[in-house]
């Protein structure tokens, strides 16, 4: 007689299935998940870059007609304001000089969604303060020689 071997064990009711690949089948969905996330973020990032561009052709243009309002540029202060606006990719809406300041409102639009920014340029207000604080806060790294304050 010929001794038999031992058949695969069984648990419980019935035999295991197969679970071969299941890892893949996981991984491939987590990539999905990922690549649609990714996919449904990039507008997003669009929209956040063209808004910092907004931004900066509000700037560039504000700066542009405070620097002909007051005499340093020659020109016409609006006009080069919507051109500075025109070359980043924006419309000048709104160019308000009031003496040396000038306040400029610029539109975009990317995808649908339409953008605004404004700036002003110019000198400082006149309540503005020019020049170092009254007095400044003394700071001293730990362990710095402290200056020779006895008098004779």
């Amino acid at each position: 007689m010929i001794p038999s071997r031992p058949g695969p064990a069984r648990r419980g009711c019935g035999a295991l299935r197969d679970e071969r690949g299941s890892g893949a089948v996981l991984g491939v969905g987590i990539l999905v998940l990922v690549a649609a996330i990714v996919l449904a973020a990039l507008p997003l990032g669009r929209i956040l870059a063209a808004r910092q561009t907004t931004i900066g052709a509000a700037d560039a243009a504000a700066l542009a007609a405070a620097d002909i309002a007051s005499g340093r540029v020659p020109g016409v202060p609006c006009e080069a304001a919507a051109a500075i606006a025109g070359r980043l990719g924006a419309a000048l809406e709104e160019c308000i000089l009031e003496g040396g300041v000038a306040r400029v409102v610029v539109s975009a639009a990317i995808e649908g969604l339409p953008l605004r920014a404004s700036a002003r340029a110019g000198p400082p207000a006149a309540s503005a303060r020019v020049g170092p604080p009254a007095e400044a806060p003394a700071h001293r790294a730990r362990g710095a020689a402290q200056p020779n304050t006895a008098s004779t």
